[in-house]
């Protein structure tokens, strides 16, 4: 099977450089560019299944892909939301990056040492609902074409569990690919942007 890995398109927080975990914020206008030049180049593709994130961000954007495959029903597991910010969630990142080296706070996170902050989640605790989402994914469709929209953290976190190195932050609208045979994951293809967007990529990867 192959899952086609997006990540959201680009929101008004993300605009606006403020951290979004589990709260959200509607897509941004230069975001439903990104999406539709991404739900194009995915039409192509015989989707056979469709997971999401239940935030409001990733079932948007989801839903414009299915727009191009009648019929399809899209799942949402509460395993695929993004990192939790506790306290912090929509506040300013210079509130938490004046503080940490940015790079440093999330391999601390996608690696699993991050203790959590106030009112957020420890970082294993986080890789274990990341895994436990995508074994799920995996096992309910041993066969075909699989979209999977989540978040930049989210997705890094289950590229760097298949072995991919280093914090890649992902663009808003990015298409990553994993191929799996049996219990054999291959990644294919990293971060590709259908099209580039007129507006840089959100600095933090969320």
């Amino acid at each position: 099977m192959r899952l086609h890995l997006v990540r959201h398109a680009r929101t008004e927080y993300n605009a606006a450089g403020r951290l979004q975990g589990w709260c959200d914020s509607p897509l941004a206008a230069d975001g439903l560019g990104q999406l539709r030049a991404t739900a194009a180049h995915l039409a192509g593709v015989g989707l056979t299944a469709a997971w999401a994130s239940p935030s409001g961000r990733t079932m948007t954007t989801a839903r414009e892909i299915l727009r191009h495959h009648d019929g399809l029903r899209l799942r949402a597991d509460d395993g695929l939301r993004e990192y939790a910010f506790g306290a912090l969630d929509g506040h300013p990142e210079s509130e938490l990056f004046g503080q940490v080296d940015p790079r440093e706070f999330f391999a601390d996170v996608i690696e699993g040492r991050h203790p959590g902050l106030p009112g957020g989640e420890p970082a294993a605790d986080y890789l274990a609902r990341v895994a436990g989402a995508f074994e799920r994914v995996v096992r309910a469709h041993p066969d075909g074409e699989v979209l999977v929209v989540a978040h930049g953290i989210t997705l890094v976190t289950y590229l760097t569990l298949l072995g991919s190195t280093g914090v890649i932050p992902l663009a808003n609208c990015s298409v990553s690919t994993v191929e799996i045979t049996g219990s054999r994951a291959e990644i294919v293809r990293v971060g590709f942007v259908p099209a580039e967007p007129a507006v840089p990529a959100a600095r933090t990867a969320l």
